[in-house]
């Protein structure tokens, strides 16, 4: 509480120079209006002041004013909005309507819960953190009553009773980006999950178990033991998230707990090496027992870093519940950074805004984006009803099906059950085996390149997404063989075929005859970048771009499928709208140009930590997923031509990842000869989604002629956000790549792998 001053009269006149020199702000309400007017974000209006997002957000909500320098830019910004963005007269008078009696407890209840406010809807975009300390439980009621319009009503008031004695927490909070529109008021809420998808366990510091849920909502969690906590989660937390298809199914919720919560429910903090050797607890384990005395399985995996506890499902009911352990290592530092030592607050936000984005974590985001396929497009739907009004499970169209396929032999990976005939220890050529992998490639450097300043990396955001968009695959029928087949570029397949009469000195460019320094530029038919000697076999895509380039050719064989369709499609506009969406989190707009889309990049992921987590877990989302479409056997035990785990799945399918890497190392190729025919540069190292060019400046824009109007060549690289444009990837000097490859003895060292950093000894990330 704050004394009265002395000199009431001193007081006013220091008040009213304050407000003379610039000291005084506008309320909070207002600057947020001001702001919001104009079209900013904070990470914009932050980014201008020199500061963190969290310091605007506290500016905003009225907990802490900025000082110095920083107060005297904060207010010509919001006097420069005054200006632009005059307050809205109030309204005249209106006579207010007499009030109504109170509510009793028998009459129907309001529309609006107290989740209402703190579960994140489908297009939720959050802010920064907040500084605040995480909030601890109360044992008593909070000394501002409810509004009775937030009392609680539907299947949330068991989770809200639970919750009524907290105040609403702030170290953790989620807000809505404001260029985003906001859901229609009647859009419908799943009251079933009105507390997000997921909740992180942990213990408060009197000894309460407590749920750090998305929105910064935080729950008393009454369980003593693990059958009870998911009892818990299933029939009071209001946990989970709703399908992604109308015949898909519900997300289960997701449990991360804490080594606090570890130790409260019997489980160790950490694994031993014989437990992360088996990836799971032994089975004599006392948790273990506790589960099957309630009823409750695990799956094949067991209680490992990533578990499921379930019961057999009752018709369309599932009781299922996932478990995330990050101290067993569940959230691999290769995906997502140092997620597993945030606070708990800060994890509920990284793991919620992932969920919202793309999806309820399932396990490794290699699993989760293989998940996201099914997700999207699940396998079976309801049929029409029969006579009896009965619906029943029958083959949704434009999927995989429910059961697995065989792949063609030359599509099987080594060690295939399908291979099983072939003599031990033979080793399949190009003749025998499909080969479509990302490229690794590179070349001396011309006298010319060597007199260029630096070498400049760019790289293809996004890449193997963009090559999904579109892509034809095939979908739940099972090859055919053909002989001497006409070729088809509009049906998936692989074909053996002869194209080491391609000379990419004399190739077609946009339907445009170029001649080119073919011995300059990698091979678009080979990872390796070197000229096929003869025939072998390719997916679809990379035959079609050999009749681009002008060439004909007569495939000798093929394994085709006539059944296909884009499956692929809703997959890669997710995962767009995700990175997109995190992107404009870390201040990178989609509608940047490409100056300021450079410049914006710099430093981005320091403005949000915890965003730049999910970021860099969605990127992983992609690869991993498109890598585990041909999951190898794993494991010991596992001989040659047995057959393991993965090729039950339907979505075991090397074809389409063929297919997706295929059209990735085509895109990169046609981008690379249309800038060779434009303006006579050529890559001298690629790797993957990464190529390198020398050039006189450190900038891609000095690799890439843009002009005046914003364009550049047509078909080729493009600098901006979206998945298949381009960013730049770091800068070095010529003097430092002759210097490494002397160093290393390699002449031909990829370049690409450490042009990031120019550090040989840094971990390669696969990006």
């Amino acid at each position: 509480m704050s004394h009265p001053s002395s000199d009431p009269l001193a007081a006013v006149d220091a008040l009213l120079a304050a407000v003379d020199d610039g000291h005084v702000l506008p309320a909070p309400a207002e600057r947020v209006r001001l702001r919001e007017a104009a079209g900013l974000t904070q990470a914009a209006v932050a980014q201008a002041l020199g500061i963190r997002v969290p310091s605007i957000q506290a500016w905003e909500e009225g907990r802490a004013e900025p000082r110095a320098e920083r107060l005297q830019a904060y207010r010509r910004l919001l006097d420069g909005l005054a200006q632009r963005y005059p307050a809205p007269q109030p309204a005249s008078p209106q006579v207010s309507p007499p009030a109504l009696p109170p509510v009793s407890s028998r009459d129907s209840p309001p529309s609006l819960s107290p989740v209402s406010r703190l579960a994140i809807p489908s297009d939720l975009v959050p802010g920064q953190p907040q500084t605040d300390p995480a909030p601890q439980p109360l044992t008593s009621h909070p000394t501002t009553p409810q509004s009775p319009a937030l009392e609680p009503s539907g299947p949330a008031a068991g989770a809200a009773a639970s919750r009524q004695a907290r105040p609403t927490p702030t170290s953790s909070t989620f807000a809505p980006r404001h260029a985003r529109p906001t859901p229609a008021p009647d859009t419908p809420r799943d009251e079933r999950f009105a507390n997000g998808p997921l909740a992180v366990i942990d213990l408060a510091g009197n000894g309460q178990v407590v749920a750090y849920c998305v929105g910064g909502l935080v729950l008393d969690v009454p369980a003593k033991s693990l059958p009870a906590l998911v009892e818990w989660t299933l029939t009071e937390a209001c946990l989970g998230a709703g399908r992604l298809n109308g015949s898909g199914r519900d997300a289960d919720p997701l449990l991360a707990l804490t080594v606090s919560a570890l130790e409260r429910y019997g489980l160790p903090a950490e694994l031993s090496d014989a437990e992360r050797l088996a990836g799971r607890l032994p089975a004599g384990h006392k948790t273990l027992k506790q589960l099957e005395k309630a009823d409750w399985q695990l799956t094949r995996r067991g209680l490992g870093p990533w578990a499921r506890i379930y019961r057999p499902a009752q018709g369309d009911r599932r009781a299922c519940v996932q478990l995330c352990i990050p101290s067993w290592n569940a959230l691999d530092p290769r995906s997502w950074g140092h997620a597993a030592d945030l606070p708990p607050a800060e994890l509920a936000r990284v793991l919620g805004l992932y969920a919202a984005r793309v999806l309820t974590p399932r396990g490794s985001t290699a699993v989760t984006g293989l998940e996201l396929m099914t997700a999207l497009s699940p396998p079976t739907r309801a049929s029409v009803p029969d006579g009896s009004g009965r619906r029943h499970s029958e083959h949704r169209p434009g999927s995989l099906g429910t059961q697995p396929l065989d792949p063609a032999p030359c599509e099987a990976p080594d060690g295939h059950p399908v291979l099983a005939h072939l003599p031990r220890f033979h080793v399949r050529d190009a003749g025998e085996r499909l080969v479509e992998e990302a490229y690794d490639w590179a070349r001396e450097l011309t006298d010319d390149e060597c007199m260029q300043r630096h070498l400049v990396g760019i790289d293809v955001n996004m890449a193997f997404a963009a090559a999904a968009n579109g892509a034809v695959v095939g979908l739940a029928q099972p090859p055919i063989h053909l002989v001497n087949p006409a070729f088809d570029p509009r049906t998936p397949g692989s074909w053996l075929v002869d194209l080491s009469h391609i000379d990419l000195s004399r190739v077609l460019v946009g339907k445009q005859q170029a001649r080119l320094h073919g011995e300059l530029l990698p091979s678009p038919f080979t990872p390796t970048g070197e000229r096929p000697t003869g025939p072998a076999w390719y997916a679809t895509p990379t035959v079609a771009y050999a009749i681009e380039l002008g060439y004909d050719i007569a495939p000798l064989q093929a394994w085709v499928r006539p059944e296909s369709g884009r499956y692929l499609d809703d997959w890669y506009k997710r995962l767009r709208n995700a990175y997109v969406a995190t992107m404009d989190d870390l201040g990178v707009g989609e509608k940047l140009g490409p100056a300021p889309y450079l410049a914006a990049l710099d430093g981005c992921k320091m403005r949000d930590p915890e965003a730049a987590i999910v970021l860099d877990a969605i990127k992983a989302t992609v690869k991993g997923g498109i890598g585990k479409l041909q999951e190898r056997a794993r494991g010991g035990g596992w001989r040659p031509g047995d057959a393991w785990p993965a090729l039950a799945r339907p979505t075991w399918r090397p074809d389409i990842r063929a297919t997706v890497i295929s059209r990735a190392r085509i895109n990169m190729h046609r981008k690379m000869i249309a800038l060779a025919a434009a303006t006579g540069r050529y890559p001298v190292a690629v790797l993957s989604d990464c190529a390198v060019y020398a050039a006189d400046g450190p900038s891609p824009l000095d690799v890439l002629p843009y002009g005046a109007d914003g364009r550049t060549v047509p078909g080729s690289f493009r600098i901006g956000i979206s998945p298949g444009m381009v960013k730049h990837e770091g800068t070095q000097t010529t003097l430092w790549a002759e210097q490494l490859r002397e160093q290393t003895q390699a002449p031909l060292l990829n370049l690409a792998r450490y042009i990031k950093t120019g550090d040989t000894h840094t971990a390669d990330t696969g990006e």
